[in-house]
């Protein structure tokens, strides 16, 4: 994973911009991962564990009618997730996760494993869905993995 931030670390750096995180299913690893690397502080503007739906609405401003229409694990709530870290930070780029890292709270539409990723890159929004495998450690460690992937991708 330091890799990866590394990686994050220079392209960001690079262009002058900060990242924000925005993480309900990962619970801060997202942020603990960009954090772990020295430095961080010149590219990692701030990190919110929006765990609870009332935490996404207070402080992201994901509004509560959308979560009610669509459930916590969205392509509407992770965009307006991604929206809302830039919204609430001074960060030109964020990533936004919300999913079902289990082993409970699956459902046969959103299985255990199901997870919505946005990334917003200066205005410009990206959402996807993927389904992993494995534990609850394995699920979050997935999706800490592929959310750093695909923004360094959308960045490159």
């Amino acid at each position: 994973m330091l890799e990866l931030c590394g990686q994050l670390a220079d392209l960001l750096q690079k262009k002058q911009w900060l990242l924000a995180s925005a993480e309900s299913c990962t619970g801060g690893l997202i942020a603990g991962a960009c954090t772990d690397l020295a430095g961080s502080s010149n590219w990692f503007e701030r990190g919110f564990v929006t765990y609870s739906n009332e935490a996404k609405t207070e402080l992201l401003g994901v509004p509560a009618a959308l979560i009610a229409q669509h459930g916590a694990v969205s392509e509407p709530v992770a965009r307006a997730m991604a929206e809302g870290a830039i919204a609430h930070s001074r960060a030109q780029v964020s990533l936004a996760v919300t999913g079902i890292a289990g082993p409970t709270g699956g459902s046969a539409a959103k299985p255990v494993g199901t997870v919505w990723f946005g990334w917003c890159v200066q205005g410009q929004l990206t959402s996807e869905t993927r389904r992993f495998d494995g534990d609850r450690a394995a699920v979050r460690a997935a999706t800490v993995r592929h959310a750093l992937q695909r923004l360094l991708a959308l960045l490159g």
